[in-house]
C-alpha cells in the first residue's frame, strides 16, 4: 500500500473510501478447495473454517498465517464524564495506562499467553474532549488528526491486527455514536459501564438524548457524528481500521465502543468492515444490537464487558486454530482415507 496523502478534512477521509480494496478471491478459493481435502466431513469445523478463509483471503495469501499479530490499544478522556455517566473518575484513565505500561492489566496477561505485542496509544489525556451535551466533543481537525493518528499505528506487514479501547465514559459515547449512527434514544444503546447503578443509568441515558437533541443538524453524516459524540481514542480505531483495510490486513475488534468506532466506517460505506470480525459481544446490552446492524456476529459470548482488547485477543485464539487446522491436517489422500461416497 502507498503512503496516502495527509489527511486534513473529512473529504480527505471519504475520498480515501471511494476505492476500497477488495478481498483476494483467488486465496479464499484456494483455502477452500484445500479444505475440502482435509480428514473431516464437509463443514464439520464449521465458523473455523470460515475464519481460515477469511485471513487467507484478506491476507491475500494462501495458507493463511497468524504469525505477526500486533494490539493496539487507544486511551482517551471524554468531557462528558464529568456528567456522572461513569462510576470511576476520569483520572482513571491515564491511571490504568500506567498499569498497562507496568503489565498490570487483565490484557497485559492474555497478551503474554499469546505470544502478541502490545502498544498503547495515549490520547491527548490532558485534553480531555468537550462535553458533548453542550459542544462539539471534537473540531473537524481534532477528528481527523486523532483519525490519522489511528491509521498510523498500524503495521502494514502485521498478519492481523487486534484493536482495544481505554476511556472513562466511553461506553457513554459509543452509546451515543450508536444512537447518531443507527438511531435510537439513548435507553435503547446504554448499558451500566464501569459498574453504574440504575440512577446513574438513566443519568447516562437522558445524556445521551440531551446530545443527540442538541447536535440533531449534523447526525446526517458518519464522519460528522464521529466528531460531535466521540472521542479521540474512538475516531483513532476507525483511522486504525480503515488504515488496515487499505493495507489488506485482517482486523479483530474487541467490545462495544470498538465496534461503535468500527461501525463509523459501516455506516459510510457497506461492506467497509468485511476485513474484521468482532472477537465478542459485549455485556453491555447495545452491543448485540449494533452487531445486526453492521451484519456481524460474534465470536465468543462470555459475559465479558471490560474493553482494553480482551476480547479480540481470547478470540484470536479462534482464529489461530482455525488457521493451524487448516495448515496441519493431513488432506484424505495423504492420510490413506477413504472420502465419502458420492
Amino acid at each position: 500500500m502507498t503512503s496516502p496523502a495527509p489527511l486534513t478534512s473529512f473529504n480527505d477521509i471519504r475520498a480515501l473510501m471511494e476505492a476500497l480494496p477488495g478481498a483476494d478471491d483467488a486465496a479464499r478459493a484456494a483455502t477452500q478447495s484445500h479444505d475440502a481435502e482435509l480428514t473431516k466431513p464437509a463443514g464439520a469445523l464449521g465458523r473455523l473454517e470460515e475464519l481460515s478463509a477469511w485471513a487467507a483471503a484478506w491476507q491475500g495469501v494462501h495458507p493463511p498465517r497468524a504469525d505477526k499479530v500486533l494490539l493496539c490499544v487507544f486511551a482517551g478522556n471524554h468531557g462528558v464524564a464529568a456528567r456522572g455517566v461513569s462510576a470511576y473518575p476520569a483520572e482513571v484513565t491515564a491511571q490504568m495506562v500506567q498499569n498497562f505500561i507496568r503489565g498490570g492489566a487483565a490484557i497485559n496477561q492474555l497478551c503474554e499467553a499469546a505470544d502478541v505485542e502490545m502498544r498503547v496509544y495515549e490520547m491527548a489525556l490532558d485534553q480531555p474532549t468537550a462535553d458533548f451535551t453542550i459542544a462539539p466533543a471534537m473540531s473537524e481537525e481534532e477528528c481527523v488528526q486523532a483519525f490519522t493518528y489511528g491509521m498510523a499505528a498500524v503495521d502494514l506487514d502485521a498478519d492481523l491486527l487486534c484493536l482495544g479501547e481505554m476511556g472513562i465514559a466511553n461506553t457513554t459515547s459509543a452509546a451515543a455514536l450508536c444512537a447518531g449512527l443507527f438511531k435510537g434514544s439513548g435507553a435503547d444503546w446504554v448499558g451500566s459501564g464501569t459498574g453504574i447503578d440504575a440512577q446513574g443509568l438513566a443519568r447516562k441515558a437522558q445524556t445521551i438524548d440531551t446530545a443527540l437533541a442538541f447536535h440533531g443538524a449534523a447526525m446526517g453524516d458518519p464522519f460528522d457524528v464521529l466528531r460531535h459524540l466521540g472521542g479521540r481514542e474512538l475516531a483513532a480505531i476507525t483511522g486504525a481500521v480503515l488504515a488496515a483495510r487499505l493495507a489488506r490486513v485482517p482486523v479483530l475488534l474487541d467490545g462495544f465502543a470498538c465496534t461503535a468506532a468500527a461501525a463509523v466506517l459501516d455506516a459510510a460505506q457497506a461492506g467497509a468492515l468485511d476485513h474484521c470480525r468482532v472477537g465478542h459481544v459485549s455485556a453491555e446490552p447495545g452491543h448485540a444490537g449494533l452487531l445486526e446492524k453492521i451484519g456481524q456476529s460474534a465470536l465468543l459470548n462470555l459475559n465479558m464487558r471490560l474493553g482494553e482488547g480482551t476480547g479480540a485477543l481470547l478470540a484470536l485464539g479462534l482464529v489461530r486454530a482455525a488457521i493451524d487446522c487448516h495448515r496441519g491436517m493431513a488432506t484424505f489422500a495423504e492420510a490413506g482415507i477413504s472420502e465419502k461416497e458420492d
